[in-house]
């Protein structure tokens, strides 16, 4: 066990950051959107319930990795790139799972964030 620590410690922090944040929004997705395609039948407390159980695996998640990333990363610099992995994975989502069609405007919304990403970065 205390092998496997070590390997985690020696990840750079940005690393293990992107890695849980990666990891919280593939639940935070399914979440809030897969309900639109598996409970449309339901009532929406139904959908609400189950959705607020997916997103309790997000949050323990997506707490350490802000607590783990803010220090070397900025408060800012966490959000952007929160911000970048959400498209990143809602993207694929939309099309794969959810069935709906690329659109420009996703290519069009990556741009943007990548601007956001050179501002946030920037020494």
């Amino acid at each position: 066990m205390q092998k496997i620590t070590e390997i985690i410690v020696s990840i750079p922090v940005i690393y293990r950051t992107i890695f849980l944040l990666v990891c919280a929004n593939c639940f935070m997705t399914y979440a809030w959107y897969g309900h639109l395609k598996n409970m449309a039948s339901k009532p929406w407390w139904m959908a609400a319930i189950v959705s607020w159980s997916i997103a309790l695996l997000e949050y323990l998640l997506q707490v350490p990795a802000n607590r783990i990333g803010y220090g070397t990363l900025t408060l800012a610099q966490l959000k952007i790139i929160q911000e970048v992995i959400t498209l990143s994975v809602f993207v694929p989502f939309s099309m794969l799972y959810m069935k709906e069609g690329f659109r420009l405007d996703f290519l069009w919304a990556g741009l943007c964030l990548c601007g956001a990403v050179f501002f946030i970065f920037r020494k």
